[in-house]
């Protein structure tokens, strides 16, 4: 872990709300590009797989967060925005972690709890890719596999 990762104090959500705020605020693109820290992809991707369920993540989420992207004044470039890699890592995460987590606590708890998970670590997807690899442009532009270990 580098000292850039462990310097970074964790955010935490202290309602349902605050949770829901972030996960419609990246479908309607109203959230602030402030506040599109990496709490925040964590809790909107948690909160559109537990509540929205309609929406297929797998398809839908790149698209999603690209506009959202552009809607702020941002790009999604072979160098910054969207990360197609990193983006699909933290969603096998989420999963991973919801997988066994506790179906029936608030929202904001669970994403909390996911935060300190090894899943919600921001530099959980290099236990299993090297820097190059993931910090490539071929693992921005689209999904590459692993080559430091497998995905649990």
């Amino acid at each position: 872990m580098t000292d850039a990762v462990k310097s970074w104090p964790v955010r935490h959500f202290d309602s349902e709300e605050a949770v829901a705020r972030v996960g419609e605020g990246l479908l309607s693109r109203t959230l602030p590009r402030s506040e599109w820290t990496h709490e925040a992809h964590l809790a909107a991707t948690t909160y559109l797989l537990l509540k929205r369920p309609e929406i297929d993540l797998d398809t839908e989420l790149p698209g999603l967060i690209r506009r959202y992207n552009e809607s702020v004044g941002g790009v999604n470039s072979d160098t910054e925005g969207y990360h197609d890699t990193i983006t699909r890592a933290y969603l096998y995460g989420i999963r991973l972690f919801l997988n066994e987590a506790d179906p029936s606590a608030p929202i904001h708890e669970l994403v909390n709890e996911l935060l300190h998970s090894p899943m919600g670590k921001r530099d959980w997807p290099l236990r299993f890719w090297s820097r190059e690899r993931l910090f490539s442009v071929d693992a921005r532009r689209s999904f590459v596999h692993p080559d430091l270990a497998a995905l649990p």
